[in-house]
């Protein structure tokens, strides 16, 4: 009888820990539905989708490298970065949308390597070496703006600043495919197209053998350090589209506007560790995890709970979530 009542409390834990993440999902929406009645309604949903999108997409970075063993700390500033590179190009030196598109985008590549480099070539920590790389990134956007924004019409040195954020740029963060966000069919082809990378594809499959056994996976044949090296760029790629669908969506290019969404997007990743008990880093359960989160935050602004104050369920959601990865990991063991 007893091992009858253990067995019985392994499944239901095991059924918690797989649905837990969607269970808390629909219990937000019920809580925040009865206490909000603006909170199901179609613009609060498409506010919901479109800041989810952002965060889910430096989490998508961020999950790369969890995959191969690694762990970016730097994308929150690679975003902030790629949305004053996106704003300057377009504000400052009045250029059209490939090019507002296309630094941002090599930005976001350039910091990759760099990643790359000191993590790989050097052999730092990943932790701390990108750690380092965050407080470069801030430095370096901090110092081409002199600490400003960059918006439309700024004074600049002579009289306004000769450019603009031209509409088809604004689309992207603000524009809609009849009732859907443009950003919600973007965020899906990204993540459906990394979810077919990493389970269709040979080196797509190689990164998650260079993250559970990196020794195993050289003796084997695999160029582990090739392969860190795409996660690397692929997480600053990502972090980089995110900065670009912000300064769209929010029309000017803002310091350090990146920065605050680094604990949500790890956050995030960690929570994709317990969605369906897969124990391991995974692009559907980070999509999961970000719209957990982007639920969550939006009710409790609905809520008029103060900016501050969130930061302690943030950390509460990050203590959790690594806690959850941590018996994942365990019993996987």
């Amino acid at each position: 009888m007893a091992q009858l009542v253990v067995k019985e409390r392994k499944r239901i834990s095991g059924h918690i820990g797989q649905y837990g993440t969607l269970l808390a999902i629909l219990g937000l929406i019920a809580v925040f539905t009865v206490t909000n009645d603006q909170f199901l309604t179609y613009a609060n949903f498409s506010d919901i989708i479109k800041s989810v999108s952002i965060v889910s997409l430096l989490a998508l970075g961020v999950t790369f490298s969890l995959i191969v063993g690694g762990f970016d700390l730097s994308v929150g500033s690679t975003a902030s970065l790629a949305t004053i590179g996106a704003a300057a190009s377009l504000v400052l030196h009045r250029q059209e949308l490939l090019v507002a598109l296309l630094i941002p985008l090599a930005l976001g590549i350039l910091v990759g390597l760099l990643n790359a480099l000191v993590t790989i070539k050097f052999r730092l920590p990943d932790l701390l070496a990108t750690l380092a790389i965050m407080y470069v990134i801030n430095g370096i956007q901090l110092t081409y703006t002199k600490g400003f924004s960059i918006y439309d019409n700024m004074p600049i040195e002579g009289g306004t600043a000769p450019g603009r954020f031209i509409p088809s740029f604004l689309f992207i963060g603000q524009g809609t495919i009849g009732p859907i966000p443009f950003v919600a069919l973007l965020m899906l082809v990204f993540f459906i197209g990394a979810h077919l990378f990493l389970t269709y594809t040979r080196t797509g499959r190689e990164f998650y053998y260079v993250g559970s056994n990196a020794e195993a996976a050289r003796r084997s044949g695999i160029a582990v350090n090739r392969i860190k090296l795409y996660a690397y760029v692929l997480s600053g790629l990502f972090a980089a589209i995110g900065g670009i669908i912000l300064a769209s969506r929010i029309g000017t290019g803002q310091v350090s506007a990146g920065a605050p969404l680094l604990m949500d997007a790890v956050a995030a990743a960690y929570i994709g560790y317990a969605v369906f008990g897969t124990g391991r880093p995974n692009v559907i359960g980070t999509l999961i995890g970000a719209i957990l989160i982007g639920i969550l935050l939006n009710g409790l602004t609905m809520w008029d709970v103060p900016y501050y104050a969130q930061d302690i369920v943030k950390g509460t959601i990050l203590i959790g979530a690594l806690g959850l990865s941590y018996i994942q990991k365990k019993q996987r063991t």
